[in-house]
């Protein structure tokens, strides 16, 4: 009775078990192909988004910081920091646009640390040029309905301040991560391959249509269309692009249908990792090698 009543114990777990394995595999499939919701979250708690980026511990490089009234952005006050190695020449310069809730700040110090990052990119050998951030406030770096206008913002008032202070802006480019991967891919292409040589972004925030979009990213679904990213490809003729993505990214799909439609595959790529700092942390010596690299071509 008692080795009769354990075997049916015994085979009841085996069922339990094998059934748990199939649910889980099931999952983990459904998590691939991108089927269930709270992907990121899962992602992030099975552990599938790679190892976190640490900033350098090496002595940054020399920032400035100050602000401006920007008519662009109908007088708001806008916050700007320059990262810029020692050099005996006017250095190229990439515009670096923040994400969501950032400002110009969060490129720097121990959030990002591109300040580090830079330092270590020069150390290494890699090609000087200047890292200059921007506020933008959470306007998707675009012009919006109530006139705010970030992107006219850094292009007519950002940018020349960066010339009156002896940076090459001939020789520019645009990163951004995030909200401000968008607004970098958006702003190089307006300005084309006449005006800029490279643009990098991190996971971008994209979407593929009007109604995926989050709420107060774009005004209404025609300004989503004026302004979208996806379909312009060719706007970037000319210029040096890359795109990077963590597979764990909320925006991934919407990325990877970015990045098909070039007729030349961008550089970067995608490899675990979330929307998280701790991804962009990683990307950021490839990033600055990229950028270094066609800022000097």
């Amino acid at each position: 009775m008692t080795s009769s009543r354990a075997a049916r114990i015994t085979r009841r777990s085996l069922l339990a078990g094998g059934a748990a394995v199939v649910v889980a595999g099931a999952a983990a499939e459904a998590v691939n192909l991108r089927l269930l919701p709270g992907r990121s979250t899962m992602y992030r708690v099975l552990g599938l988004d790679g190892p976190a980026g640490t900033v350098p511990d090496v002595t940054p490089v020399p920032t400035v910081s100050g602000s401006f009234t920007s008519r662009a952005r109908k007088g708001l006050e806008v916050g700007w920091t320059i990262a810029a190695p020692q050099s005996d020449g006017p250095l190229p310069i990439a515009v670096a646009l923040h994400g969501y809730g950032d400002d110009h700040a969060d490129f720097f110090g121990s959030h990002l640390g591109y300040d580090r990052f830079l330092a270590a990119h020069v150390a290494a050998g890699g090609a000087p040029f200047a890292i200059a951030a921007v506020d933008g406030g959470n306007r998707y770096w675009h012009r919006r309905a109530d006139g705010d206008d970030p992107a006219a913002m850094v292009v007519d008032e950002f940018l020349p301040l960066l010339a009156r202070r002896g940076f090459d802006t001939a020789r520019l480019a645009f990163t951004g991560y995030s909200m401000g991967g968008y607004g970098a891919l958006h702003i190089a292409g307006v300005l084309g391959s006449a005006r800029v040589r490279a643009v990098s972004a991190i996971s971008p925030a994209l979407w593929r249509s009007a109604g995926e979009t989050a709420r107060g990213a774009f005004d209404d679904p025609a300004d989503f269309a004026a302004n979208t990213v996806l379909g312009r490809q060719s706007s970037l003729d000319a210029v040096a692009v890359r795109v990077d993505c963590g597979t764990g990214d909320g925006f991934e799909p919407a990325v990877r249908a970015y990045v098909d439609g070039f007729a030349i595959a961008p550089d970067g790529g995608f490899e675990p990792g979330g929307h998280t700092t701790a991804y962009w942390r990683r990307l950021a010596p490839q990033q600055l090698r990229f950028l270094g690299r066609h800022l000097q071509a």
